[in-house]
Protein backbone atom coordinates (compact mmCIF):
# COMPACT_ATOMS: atom_id res chain seq x y z
CA UNK A 1 0.00 0.00 0.00
CA UNK A 2 1.73 3.18 -1.16
CA UNK A 3 1.04 6.86 -1.16
CA UNK A 4 3.00 9.58 -2.97
CA UNK A 5 2.63 12.78 -1.00
CA UNK A 6 3.34 16.13 -2.60
CA UNK A 7 2.30 19.70 -1.88
CA UNK A 8 -0.79 19.18 -4.02
CA UNK A 9 -1.92 15.92 -2.44
CA UNK A 10 -2.59 17.62 0.87
CA UNK A 11 -5.76 18.93 -0.72
CA UNK A 12 -7.03 15.38 -0.95
CA UNK A 13 -5.91 14.17 2.44
CA UNK A 14 -9.57 13.63 3.36
CA UNK A 15 -10.31 12.11 6.72
CA UNK A 16 -6.74 12.49 7.86
CA UNK A 17 -6.78 16.21 7.22
CA UNK A 18 -10.15 16.51 8.93
CA UNK A 19 -8.64 14.80 11.96
CA UNK A 20 -5.69 17.17 11.85
CA UNK A 21 -8.01 20.16 11.75
CA UNK A 22 -9.93 18.77 14.70
CA UNK A 23 -6.64 18.07 16.42
CA UNK A 24 -5.55 21.64 15.80
CA UNK A 25 -8.69 22.90 17.48
CA UNK A 26 -8.01 20.60 20.41
CA UNK A 27 -4.44 21.88 20.72
CA UNK A 28 -5.85 25.26 21.69
CA UNK A 29 -7.03 23.58 24.91
CA UNK A 30 -4.31 20.95 25.28
CA UNK A 31 -2.74 20.04 28.61
CA UNK A 32 0.51 19.02 26.93
CA UNK A 33 3.23 21.45 27.94
CA UNK A 34 6.23 21.82 25.64
CA UNK A 35 9.30 23.59 27.01
CA UNK A 36 9.76 27.09 25.63
CA UNK A 37 12.94 28.34 24.02
CA UNK A 38 14.33 24.97 22.94
CA UNK A 39 16.27 25.41 19.71
CA UNK A 40 15.77 22.82 16.98
CA UNK A 41 18.86 21.41 15.24
CA UNK A 42 19.84 23.04 11.98
CA UNK A 43 18.92 20.59 9.22
CA UNK A 44 19.26 22.33 5.85
CA UNK A 45 17.20 20.25 3.43
CA UNK A 46 19.13 19.07 0.40
CA UNK A 47 18.25 20.56 -2.97
CA UNK A 48 15.78 18.45 -4.93
CA UNK A 49 15.12 16.16 -1.96
CA UNK A 50 12.47 13.46 -2.21
CA UNK A 51 11.82 10.82 0.42
CA UNK A 52 10.46 7.32 0.57
CA UNK A 53 9.27 5.90 3.89
CA UNK A 54 8.25 2.37 4.82
CA UNK A 55 6.22 1.58 7.92
CA UNK A 56 3.87 -1.11 9.30
CA UNK A 57 0.23 -1.00 8.27
CA UNK A 58 -2.19 0.42 10.80
CA UNK A 59 -4.41 -1.54 13.17
CA UNK A 60 -6.56 1.53 13.86
CA UNK A 61 -7.69 3.30 10.66
CA UNK A 62 -7.02 6.90 11.80
CA UNK A 63 -3.36 5.98 12.38
CA UNK A 64 -2.78 5.81 8.63
CA UNK A 65 -5.07 8.68 7.74
CA UNK A 66 -3.48 11.20 10.10
CA UNK A 67 0.02 9.92 9.38
CA UNK A 68 -0.51 10.53 5.66
CA UNK A 69 -1.94 13.96 6.35
CA UNK A 70 1.04 14.86 8.52
CA UNK A 71 3.44 13.82 5.76
CA UNK A 72 1.39 15.88 3.33
CA UNK A 73 1.72 18.90 5.61
CA UNK A 74 5.51 18.41 5.61
CA UNK A 75 5.46 18.27 1.82
CA UNK A 76 3.42 21.46 1.67
CA UNK A 77 5.78 23.33 3.98
CA UNK A 78 9.09 22.10 2.56
CA UNK A 79 8.41 21.12 -1.05
CA UNK A 80 9.84 17.65 -0.35
CA UNK A 81 7.81 14.89 -2.02
CA UNK A 82 7.20 12.02 0.43
CA UNK A 83 6.18 8.53 -0.60
CA UNK A 84 4.81 6.38 2.22
CA UNK A 85 4.47 2.60 1.83
CA UNK A 86 2.46 0.67 4.42
CA UNK A 87 3.28 -3.06 4.65
CA UNK A 88 2.08 -5.97 6.76
CA UNK A 89 3.59 -6.54 10.18
CA UNK A 90 5.07 -9.89 9.15
CA UNK A 91 6.71 -8.24 6.11
CA UNK A 92 8.38 -5.22 7.70
CA UNK A 93 11.34 -7.14 9.14
CA UNK A 94 12.07 -8.85 5.83
CA UNK A 95 11.86 -5.63 3.85
CA UNK A 96 14.07 -3.85 6.39
CA UNK A 97 16.68 -6.59 5.98
CA UNK A 98 16.58 -6.28 2.19
CA UNK A 99 16.99 -2.49 2.41
CA UNK A 100 19.91 -2.77 4.82
CA UNK A 101 21.69 -5.53 2.92
CA UNK A 102 21.31 -4.00 -0.55
CA UNK A 103 21.93 -0.38 0.43
CA UNK A 104 18.94 0.68 -1.64
CA UNK A 105 15.29 1.42 -1.08
CA UNK A 106 13.50 3.62 1.45
CA UNK A 107 15.29 6.55 3.04
CA UNK A 108 13.37 5.99 6.28
CA UNK A 109 11.92 2.81 7.74
CA UNK A 110 9.68 2.91 10.76
CA UNK A 111 10.37 -0.63 11.89
CA UNK A 112 9.89 -2.44 15.16
CA UNK A 113 11.78 -1.85 18.39
CA UNK A 114 15.16 -3.51 18.06
CA UNK A 115 15.58 -3.13 14.29
CA UNK A 116 18.05 -0.21 14.60
CA UNK A 117 20.28 -2.40 16.77
CA UNK A 118 20.34 -5.08 14.07
CA UNK A 119 21.33 -2.67 11.31
CA UNK A 120 23.25 -0.10 13.33
CA UNK A 121 26.14 0.15 10.85
CA UNK A 122 23.73 1.01 8.04
CA UNK A 123 22.10 3.95 9.83
CA UNK A 124 22.50 7.69 10.22
CA UNK A 125 22.78 8.80 13.83
CA UNK A 126 19.77 10.85 14.96
CA UNK A 127 21.06 12.13 18.30
CA UNK A 128 20.56 15.77 17.37
CA UNK A 129 16.85 15.25 16.71
CA UNK A 130 16.32 12.94 19.71
CA UNK A 131 18.04 15.26 22.18
CA UNK A 132 16.06 18.25 20.91
CA UNK A 133 12.75 16.40 21.25
CA UNK A 134 13.68 15.15 24.70
CA UNK A 135 14.48 18.65 25.95
CA UNK A 136 11.28 20.05 24.49
CA UNK A 137 8.83 17.36 25.54
CA UNK A 138 9.77 16.37 29.07
CA UNK A 139 12.33 13.68 28.35
CA UNK A 140 12.13 10.22 26.85
CA UNK A 141 10.43 7.36 28.67
CA UNK A 142 12.42 4.28 29.76
CA UNK A 143 11.74 1.94 26.84
CA UNK A 144 12.26 4.75 24.32
CA UNK A 145 15.75 5.45 25.61
CA UNK A 146 16.52 1.74 25.80
CA UNK A 147 15.45 1.15 22.21
CA UNK A 148 16.66 4.44 20.74
CA UNK A 149 20.25 4.47 21.99
CA UNK A 150 23.05 2.19 20.92
CA UNK A 151 23.89 -0.02 23.89
CA UNK A 152 26.38 1.50 26.29
CA UNK A 153 26.34 4.91 24.59
CA UNK A 154 24.30 8.09 24.39
CA UNK A 155 24.19 7.83 20.60
CA UNK A 156 20.68 7.60 19.20
CA UNK A 157 20.34 5.18 16.27
CA UNK A 158 16.55 5.02 16.28
CA UNK A 159 13.75 7.46 16.98
CA UNK A 160 10.96 5.63 18.86
CA UNK A 161 7.59 6.82 17.62
CA UNK A 162 5.24 4.99 19.94
CA UNK A 163 4.64 1.66 21.61
CA UNK A 164 1.75 -0.70 22.08
CA UNK A 165 1.19 -3.22 24.82
CA UNK A 166 -0.93 -6.34 25.13
CA UNK A 167 -2.58 -6.40 28.56
CA UNK A 168 -5.26 -8.89 29.45
CA UNK A 169 -8.51 -8.33 27.58
CA UNK A 170 -11.34 -10.11 29.35
CA UNK A 171 -15.09 -10.47 29.54
CA UNK A 172 -16.24 -9.30 32.93
CA UNK A 173 -19.34 -11.47 32.90
CA UNK A 174 -17.31 -14.60 32.16
CA UNK A 175 -14.65 -13.95 34.81
CA UNK A 176 -17.30 -13.08 37.40
CA UNK A 177 -19.28 -16.20 36.55
CA UNK A 178 -16.43 -18.45 37.67
CA UNK A 179 -15.97 -16.69 40.99
CA UNK A 180 -13.43 -13.96 40.26
CA UNK A 181 -14.02 -10.22 40.34
CA UNK A 182 -10.88 -9.63 38.24
CA UNK A 183 -8.21 -11.98 36.88
CA UNK A 184 -5.74 -12.90 39.65
CA UNK A 185 -2.28 -11.32 39.62
CA UNK A 186 -0.60 -14.54 40.78
CA UNK A 187 0.24 -17.44 38.48
CA UNK A 188 -1.56 -20.25 40.40
CA UNK A 189 -4.70 -18.13 40.69
CA UNK A 190 -4.61 -17.26 36.99
CA UNK A 191 -4.28 -20.95 36.09
CA UNK A 192 -7.23 -21.79 38.34
CA UNK A 193 -9.36 -19.10 36.69
CA UNK A 194 -8.51 -20.40 33.21
CA UNK A 195 -9.38 -23.96 34.22
CA UNK A 196 -12.77 -22.83 35.51
CA UNK A 197 -13.40 -20.79 32.36
CA UNK A 198 -12.65 -23.86 30.24
CA UNK A 199 -15.12 -25.90 32.27
CA UNK A 200 -17.72 -23.16 31.79
CA UNK A 201 -17.07 -23.20 28.01
CA UNK A 202 -15.78 -19.62 28.19
CA UNK A 203 -12.11 -20.29 27.47
CA UNK A 204 -9.00 -18.14 27.37
CA UNK A 205 -6.49 -18.21 24.53
CA UNK A 206 -3.10 -16.66 23.73
CA UNK A 207 -1.12 -16.77 20.47
CA UNK A 208 1.62 -19.37 20.12
CA UNK A 209 2.17 -18.90 16.39
CA UNK A 210 4.90 -16.82 14.74
CA UNK A 211 3.08 -13.57 15.47
CA UNK A 212 5.22 -10.42 15.70
CA UNK A 213 3.24 -8.89 18.53
CA UNK A 214 1.03 -11.47 20.22
CA UNK A 215 3.25 -14.55 19.87
CA UNK A 216 6.41 -12.89 21.12
CA UNK A 217 4.47 -11.02 23.78
CA UNK A 218 2.95 -14.17 25.27
CA UNK A 219 6.24 -16.12 25.19
CA UNK A 220 8.09 -13.26 26.83
CA UNK A 221 5.42 -12.97 29.53
CA UNK A 222 5.73 -16.69 30.31
CA UNK A 223 9.50 -16.30 30.70
CA UNK A 224 9.60 -13.07 32.67
CA UNK A 225 6.74 -13.90 35.03
CA UNK A 226 8.73 -16.96 36.09
CA UNK A 227 11.98 -15.05 36.52
CA UNK A 228 13.46 -16.52 33.34
CA UNK A 229 15.19 -14.69 30.50
CA UNK A 230 16.90 -15.48 27.22
CA UNK A 231 20.12 -13.78 28.37
CA UNK A 232 21.57 -12.58 31.65
CA UNK A 233 22.71 -9.03 32.43
CA UNK A 234 26.07 -9.64 30.72
CA UNK A 235 24.38 -10.89 27.55
CA UNK A 236 25.20 -14.58 28.05
CA UNK A 237 22.50 -17.08 27.05
CA UNK A 238 20.46 -18.10 30.10
CA UNK A 239 17.67 -20.26 28.66
CA UNK A 240 18.70 -23.56 30.20
CA UNK A 241 17.69 -22.68 33.74
CA UNK A 242 15.14 -23.95 36.30
CA UNK A 243 13.07 -20.78 35.81
CA UNK A 244 12.57 -21.58 32.11
CA UNK A 245 11.59 -25.13 32.95
CA UNK A 246 9.04 -23.79 35.42
CA UNK A 247 7.56 -21.56 32.69
CA UNK A 248 7.30 -24.51 30.30
CA UNK A 249 5.63 -26.72 32.88
CA UNK A 250 3.21 -23.91 33.70
CA UNK A 251 2.24 -23.64 30.03
CA UNK A 252 1.81 -27.42 29.89
CA UNK A 253 -0.98 -27.02 32.47
CA UNK A 254 -2.33 -23.77 31.04
CA UNK A 255 -2.57 -24.73 27.37
CA UNK A 256 -5.34 -27.36 27.77
CA UNK A 257 -7.59 -24.58 29.09
CA UNK A 258 -7.32 -22.67 25.80
CA UNK A 259 -10.01 -22.28 23.17
CA UNK A 260 -10.98 -25.29 21.03
CA UNK A 261 -8.56 -25.87 18.19
CA UNK A 262 -5.63 -24.43 20.12
CA UNK A 263 -3.51 -21.42 19.33
CA UNK A 264 -0.36 -22.93 17.79
CA UNK A 265 -1.09 -21.39 14.39
CA UNK A 266 -2.45 -18.07 15.61
CA UNK A 267 -1.18 -14.87 14.05
CA UNK A 268 -1.66 -11.34 15.33
CA UNK A 269 -5.29 -11.13 14.18
CA UNK A 270 -6.49 -14.58 15.29
CA UNK A 271 -7.43 -13.75 18.87
CA UNK A 272 -9.24 -10.60 17.72
CA UNK A 273 -11.46 -12.70 15.49
CA UNK A 274 -12.15 -15.34 18.13
CA UNK A 275 -12.93 -12.76 20.83
CA UNK A 276 -15.32 -10.88 18.55
CA UNK A 277 -17.02 -14.16 17.66
CA UNK A 278 -17.86 -14.94 21.31
CA UNK A 279 -15.65 -18.05 21.30
CA UNK A 280 -12.83 -16.48 23.36
CA UNK A 281 -13.26 -14.72 26.69
CA UNK A 282 -9.74 -13.91 27.94
CA UNK A 283 -6.73 -12.98 25.82
CA UNK A 284 -4.10 -10.25 25.50
CA UNK A 285 -4.21 -7.52 22.90
CA UNK A 286 -3.70 -3.89 22.10
CA UNK A 287 -6.54 -1.40 22.36
CA UNK A 288 -7.55 -1.95 18.73
CA UNK A 289 -9.71 -4.94 19.65
CA UNK A 290 -11.73 -2.96 22.19
CA UNK A 291 -12.38 -0.08 19.81
CA UNK A 292 -13.26 -2.35 16.91
CA UNK A 293 -15.91 -3.93 19.13
CA UNK A 294 -17.06 -0.60 20.55
CA UNK A 295 -17.52 1.03 17.15
CA UNK A 296 -19.61 -1.78 15.65
CA UNK A 297 -23.23 -1.85 16.87
CA UNK A 298 -23.27 -5.63 16.41
CA UNK A 299 -20.40 -6.12 18.88
CA UNK A 300 -20.91 -3.12 21.17
CA UNK A 301 -22.31 -5.38 23.93
CA UNK A 302 -19.02 -7.30 23.93
CA UNK A 303 -17.09 -4.04 24.30
CA UNK A 304 -19.32 -2.96 27.17
CA UNK A 305 -18.51 -6.26 28.90
CA UNK A 306 -14.75 -5.96 28.20
CA UNK A 307 -12.09 -4.88 30.70
CA UNK A 308 -8.30 -4.52 30.58
CA UNK A 309 -5.80 -5.42 33.30
CA UNK A 310 -2.17 -6.44 33.68
CA UNK A 311 -1.11 -10.00 33.03
CA UNK A 312 0.00 -11.66 36.27
CA UNK A 313 3.35 -10.38 37.51
CA UNK A 314 4.42 -13.73 38.98
CA UNK A 315 8.08 -13.38 39.96
CA UNK A 316 8.35 -9.91 38.40
CA UNK A 317 8.02 -6.71 40.43
CA UNK A 318 6.30 -4.82 37.58
CA UNK A 319 4.23 -5.73 34.54
CA UNK A 320 6.41 -8.21 32.59
CA UNK A 321 5.69 -6.80 29.17
CA UNK A 322 7.88 -5.21 26.50
CA UNK A 323 6.19 -2.56 24.38
CA UNK A 324 6.01 -3.38 20.69
CA UNK A 325 7.56 -0.15 19.50
CA UNK A 326 7.59 1.74 16.23
CA UNK A 327 11.24 2.78 15.84
CA UNK A 328 12.24 5.05 12.96
CA UNK A 329 15.59 4.67 11.19
CA UNK A 330 17.36 6.83 8.60
CA UNK A 331 19.56 4.80 6.27
CA UNK A 332 23.04 5.84 5.18
CA UNK A 333 22.26 5.14 1.56
CA UNK A 334 19.76 8.01 1.57
CA UNK A 335 20.87 10.95 -0.55
CA UNK A 336 18.77 13.24 1.63
CA UNK A 337 19.59 12.48 5.29
CA UNK A 338 18.79 16.00 6.49
CA UNK A 339 15.39 15.93 4.82
CA UNK A 340 14.75 12.50 6.37
CA UNK A 341 15.65 13.68 9.87
CA UNK A 342 13.64 16.87 9.37
CA UNK A 343 10.59 14.78 8.44
CA UNK A 344 10.86 12.65 11.57
CA UNK A 345 11.35 15.71 13.77
CA UNK A 346 8.34 17.36 12.14
CA UNK A 347 6.15 14.31 12.73
CA UNK A 348 6.96 14.34 16.45
CA UNK A 349 6.33 18.05 16.98
CA UNK A 350 3.17 18.75 18.96
CA UNK A 351 1.12 20.12 16.03
CA UNK A 352 1.46 16.78 14.23
CA UNK A 353 2.13 14.24 16.95
CA UNK A 354 -0.65 15.02 19.41
CA UNK A 355 -3.47 14.76 16.82
CA UNK A 356 -1.91 11.49 15.58
CA UNK A 357 -1.67 10.14 19.13
CA UNK A 358 -5.27 11.09 19.91
CA UNK A 359 -6.49 9.62 16.62
CA UNK A 360 -4.90 6.29 17.51
CA UNK A 361 -7.31 5.97 20.45
CA UNK A 362 -4.58 4.64 22.75
CA UNK A 363 -3.23 1.93 20.42
CA UNK A 364 0.17 3.62 20.22
CA UNK A 365 1.43 5.21 23.43
CA UNK A 366 3.85 8.12 23.43
CA UNK A 367 7.62 7.80 24.03
CA UNK A 368 7.96 11.40 25.35
CA UNK A 369 6.73 12.31 28.84
CA UNK A 370 4.89 15.51 27.91
CA UNK A 371 2.42 13.61 25.72
CA UNK A 372 1.17 11.67 28.76
CA UNK A 373 -1.23 14.61 29.14
CA UNK A 374 -2.82 14.14 25.72
CA UNK A 375 -6.60 14.06 25.66
CA UNK A 376 -6.78 10.43 24.54
CA UNK A 377 -5.79 9.17 27.99
CA UNK A 378 -8.87 10.63 29.65
CA UNK A 379 -11.23 9.83 26.78
CA UNK A 380 -12.19 6.35 28.08
CA UNK A 381 -11.27 4.88 31.49
CA UNK A 382 -10.83 1.45 29.92
CA UNK A 383 -7.73 2.53 28.00
CA UNK A 384 -5.79 4.35 30.73
CA UNK A 385 -3.76 1.19 31.35
CA UNK A 386 -1.97 1.78 28.02
CA UNK A 387 -0.75 5.30 28.84
CA UNK A 388 2.60 4.38 30.39
CA UNK A 389 3.41 1.50 28.06
CA UNK A 390 6.76 3.03 27.14
CA UNK A 391 7.85 3.08 30.79
CA UNK A 392 7.76 -0.73 31.04
CA UNK A 393 11.07 -2.12 32.33
CA UNK A 394 11.30 -5.12 30.01
CA UNK A 395 12.56 -5.45 26.43
CA UNK A 396 13.14 -8.14 23.82
CA UNK A 397 16.40 -9.82 24.80
CA UNK A 398 15.94 -8.98 28.49
CA UNK A 399 18.06 -9.07 30.70
CA UNK A 400 20.95 -8.49 28.31
CA UNK A 401 21.81 -5.61 25.99
CA UNK A 402 19.68 -4.91 22.93
CA UNK A 403 21.80 -6.03 20.02
CA UNK A 404 21.72 -7.59 16.59
CA UNK A 405 21.56 -10.97 18.29
CA UNK A 406 18.60 -10.13 20.53
CA UNK A 407 16.73 -8.80 17.52
CA UNK A 408 17.52 -11.95 15.54
CA UNK A 409 16.35 -14.23 18.35
CA UNK A 410 13.06 -12.36 18.46
CA UNK A 411 12.67 -12.38 14.67
CA UNK A 412 13.35 -16.14 14.58
CA UNK A 413 10.75 -16.77 17.32
CA UNK A 414 13.15 -18.82 19.44
CA UNK A 415 11.04 -18.55 22.60
CA UNK A 416 7.67 -18.75 20.83
CA UNK A 417 8.64 -22.00 19.11
CA UNK A 418 10.05 -23.42 22.35
CA UNK A 419 6.69 -22.93 24.08
CA UNK A 420 4.70 -24.05 21.03
CA UNK A 421 6.58 -27.34 20.84
CA UNK A 422 5.56 -28.14 24.42
CA UNK A 423 1.97 -27.00 23.95
CA UNK A 424 1.63 -29.18 20.85
CA UNK A 425 3.15 -32.20 22.56
CA UNK A 426 6.02 -32.36 20.07
CA UNK A 427 8.65 -31.98 22.79
CA UNK A 428 9.00 -32.40 26.52
CA UNK A 429 9.73 -29.24 28.50
CA UNK A 430 13.31 -30.41 29.02
CA UNK A 431 13.90 -31.14 25.32
CA UNK A 432 12.27 -27.90 24.21
CA UNK A 433 14.43 -25.92 26.62
CA UNK A 434 17.63 -27.58 25.40
CA UNK A 435 16.73 -26.88 21.76
CA UNK A 436 15.93 -23.24 22.45
CA UNK A 437 19.18 -22.89 24.38
CA UNK A 438 21.08 -24.38 21.42
CA UNK A 439 19.40 -21.98 19.00
CA UNK A 440 20.02 -19.01 21.25
CA UNK A 441 23.72 -19.89 21.62
CA UNK A 442 24.07 -20.08 17.84
CA UNK A 443 22.57 -16.59 17.56
CA UNK A 444 24.35 -14.95 20.51
CA UNK A 445 27.56 -16.96 19.98
CA UNK A 446 28.30 -16.99 23.69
Amino acid sequence: MASIITRRSILGAGAGMAALVAGGDALAQTRVQAAAGVTAPNLPIESGATLRMLRPVRFVAPDEEVFRANCARFAQQTGVQVRVDFVGWEDINQQTAVTANTGAGPDVIVGFGDAPHIYVDKLVEVSDVAEYLGRKFGGWMFAAEKLGKRHGTNNWIGLPFGGTAGPLVWRKSAVNSVGYQTPPNDLPGFLDMCKKLRQANKPAGFALGNAVGDGNGFANWLMWSHGASITDEAGAVSVNRPETLAALNYLKELYPTFVDGGTISWGDISNNQAYAANTLFVTSNGVSLYFALKNDPATRPIADDTEHSFLPFGAATSWPSAPLTLNAMVFRHSRFPNAAKALLMFLMEQEQYEPWLNANLGYWAQPLNAYRESAVWTSDPKIEIFRDTMNNRFWNGYKGPISEASGQANAEYVLVQMFASVASGQATPEAAMREADRRARRIFRR
